[in-house]
């Protein structure tokens, strides 16, 4: 049985229980509804739960572990010969009766111990499967007669079910600390273990990079050098032009259309002013290298001006105009928030609108303002593809914005594409840079936080 058909069985079977818990709870009180303690809702909710939890819980722990007990259990009736292999290469050899056992491609010419061993594992995988189904089934009609049992007229049911759903969005929050906390574990374990290949002051400090690694002892020219310092300096001016052209666009695209459009211009405008916010930055990327590059470079020529065909101005152009809906949309969010009253205040004093706009309303939101620009700014270090396809993949260390220069999320993707050994300081190199750029972004938005939090004005 399969896991889909599994699930739509657990759903009719909750189906089932809500309506047989709503049914049961009426005819417990003759239809008299003012003796329950909950509506009959609550009472069908509660039974689909029973119904469905237990079971769902039950095929969580048992789909965890059967793919690792029945890898076991083809492993152990191998053959000795097969058995006796390395560890790397016994796990190149399951992968095989993997990959043959779902129909995939085989690294391998198929023996028939090897076909043997799929068709053991495709069978170990239906027993599983078959077993799942019934347990599932027989804990979910289970869970569905128990909760029969509990159904009263003094049953708290409504309490109940908002517990069991307290429970669930805990859950959900809890998921998503974990996978916060997972990612940053694995960030610092792979760094340590950069760490110890490479010197942490060379890779702060370092001002040159070019992470090539000899792979064999009579190789030359690829010792490797991972001085992080181009890599920030190139992130850094690109960032710096994608905010000098956001920010003011953005801005007073904000004031605009908070304090002097109409309602029926806003309404057209805003929207689509946020669609530069949905387009992929693919689509950035090739319009910065097919159109916006090539410009720069033609009219950089006619000035006199040596222009590189993949250069930071090109890739900051348009990454701030990617930015600009962030902004925008942010602050104009914060200039909304300012009370009317203290508008109203100023044109009583006798303040223009150009007065009040610049003494009333922007010094009130400019904490806000001032972290929608530092998390466009983070933003804007965390963009890949438009950097990538314009930029270039040259580690200079320059602030000429003509020149080609990278980034450190370019350099992420670059050290993990290709054949090269996990553990070598080129692929850790990777997860250096990864943890370099979480506290980069991380020590931006807690300043953002301490900005809004230290300045932020309290209205009644």
């Amino acid at each position: 049985m399969s896991p889909t058909f599994l699930l739509l069985a657990l759903v009719t079977l909750s189906v089932f229980g809500y309506y047989f818990g709503r049914s049961r709870a009426s005819a417990l009180v003759s239809g008299n509804l003012q003796n329950l303690h909950s509506r009959p809702n609550y009472y069908g909710i509660y039974t689909a739960l029973w119904c469905a939890v237990p079971a769902i819980l039950i095929s969580i722990v048992w789909l965890s572990f059967q793919p690792g007990i029945t890898e076991g259990l083809v492993i152990s009736a191998l053959p000795e010969t097969m058995k006796a292999l390395s560890p790397d290469r016994l796990g190149l050899l399951v992968n095989d009766i993997h990959n043959l056992a779902d129909g995939n491609i085989v690294s391998r010419n198929a023996d028939p111990a090897m076909i043997a061993a799929a068709e053991q594992l495709n069978n170990f995988r239906a027993i599983g499967n078959s077993a799942l189904f019934v347990v599932a089934l027989v804990a979910a009609i289970v869970g569905g007669l128990y909760a029969r049992t509990r159904l009263s007229p003094t049953l708290r049911a409504r309490n109940q079910v908002e517990q069991a759903i307290k429970i669930f969005l805990m859950a959900c929050s809890l998921i998503a600390i974990v996978t916060t906390i997972g990612i940053v574990l694995s960030l610092v374990f792979e760094s340590v273990r950069f760490f110890a290949k490479v010197s942490i002051v060379e890779f702060l400090f370092g001002t040159e990079w070019s992470p090539q690694t000899a792979l064999r002892a009579d190789q030359v020219g690829a010792s490797g050098a991972f001085g992080a310092i181009p890599l920030i300096a190139g992130t850094l001016l690109i960032t710096v032009i994608a905010m000098v052209i956001a920010v003011p666009i953005g801005l007073f695209s904000a004031i605009y259309l908070s304090e002097y459009a109409g309602a029926r211009v806003r309404g057209y405008i805003k929207p689509l002013l946020e669609i530069l916010a949905g387009i992929p930055t693919v689509v950035y990327g090739f319009f910065a290298a097919l159109t916006v590059a090539p410009y720069i470079r033609d009219l950089g020529a006619s000035l006199g001006l040596n222009v590189a065909s993949e250069s930071a101005l090109a890739a900051g152009l348009v990454m701030g105009i990617m930015i600009v809906p962030f902004i925008s949309s942010l602050s104009d969010d914060v200039i909304n928030a300012v009370p009317q009253s203290l508008r109203d205040g100023s044109y009583a004093l006798g303040a223009t609108q150009s007065e009040t706009i610049k003494k009333v309303i922007l010094p009130a939101a400019l904490p806000g303002i001032f972290a929608a620009c530092l998390l466009a700014v983070s933003r804007a270090i965390g963009e890949t593809m438009i950097v990538v396809m314009a930029a270039g993949l040259a580690a200079n260390l320059t602030a000429n914005p003509f020149e080609a220069v990278t980034t450190v999320t370019v350099q992420i993707v670059t050290l993990l594409v290709g054949d090269q050994e996990f553990d070598s300081a080129k692929t850790l190199a990777a997860f250096a840079l990864g943890l370099l750029l979480f506290c980069i972004t991380l020590t931006m938005n807690v300043i953002a936080l301490h900005v809004v939090r230290k300045y932020r004005e309290q209205y009644d």
